[in-house]
């Protein structure tokens, strides 16, 4: 006989991304409450958000699909206000759709019980990355050599990165030619710069950008750039270094990082 759960399963559908959510049910609550009232700070105190909490989250959101979810605009007769796009929208649909679909497994579950131990693995859908910087790429170009292989990524149609991987991760990957994938860059691997200033580095991958955010702690300072394209690069640098640096919101920035520091992944 199958056993009888007691009591509700509360699916969960999440994508996380070092311990922080990017996409779940109280982010999608969020694009809602802005498509009501076209304002985030309205929206991030109906979601129960602080205002940077609520923008922290949809700049992650922005970073992992093609095209923004949710973009502002300034000016007009109201001041000012913020959009869910039609790319956010067909998110709020999809992620409502599944979340619909895997509630039904799980009352499922709760009246006909579980026949196999396997059955347990819907109950934990979800993807945890270990890095900040997270962003939704096509495969443009890819280099061949005898051990190392140059992948070359469009991330907005403006910005282009480059990754280092094997051989053997080519195959392990399915790597082609407008392949979708995630390139991911940890915080602490995103070295800043100033835009005037004529660089002269090894490395490879130079964005152009501009600080919307700074927030230090203890040592260290946490710096959100603007990358364009609805996307933003979040970089961990010394507070001293920020200082010396003149981090500030408007400041004109390089965001650099090596190819070695672009992690792939692919479903």
């Amino acid at each position: 006989m199958p056993r009888t759960l007691p009591g509700k399963i509360d699916t969960l559908l999440a994508l996380r991304a070092d311990g922080r959510l990017l996409v779940g049910r109280e982010r999608v609550t969020l694009l809602e409450a802005v498509i009501q009232h076209g304002s985030i700070t309205k929206a991030a105190e109906i979601a129960g958000f602080s205002y940077k909490t609520a923008w922290d989250a949809v700049n992650a959101i922005n970073n992992l699909l093609p095209r923004p979810a949710f973009i502002t605009h300034t000016g007009g007769p109201r001041g000012g206000g913020a959009e869910v796009t039609d790319e956010g929208r067909r998110l709020i649909t999809a992620f409502r759709r599944l979340e619909e679909k895997l509630g039904r497994i799980s009352n499922a579950i709760v009246e006909e019980g579980l026949e196999h131990e396997q059955d347990l693995l819907f109950w934990g859908i979800g993807l945890k990355l270990s890095v900040r910087n997270a962003f939704h790429c096509q495969v443009v170009e890819i280099i061949p050599a005898p051990v190392n292989v140059e992948i070359k990524l469009k991330v907005t149609p403006e910005i282009e990165i480059a990754s280092i991987i094997t051989n053997a991760s080519i195959a392990e990957l399915g790597l082609t030619l407008g392949r979708s994938v995630v390139a991911m860059v940890n915080a602490s691997s995103v070295m800043l710069a100033p835009k005037d200033e004529a660089l002269r580095i090894s490395a490879r991958n130079k964005i152009p950008g501009v600080v919307v955010d700074r927030a230090d702690g203890g040592i260290d300072s946490e710096v959100t750039v603007d990358i364009g394209g609805g996307k933003t690069i979040i970089s961990v640098v010394t507070r001293e270094g920020a200082e010396d640096l003149g981090i500030a919101p408007g400041v004109k920035v390089w965001a650099i990082f090596k190819t070695s520091h672009v992690i792939l992944a692919s479903d």
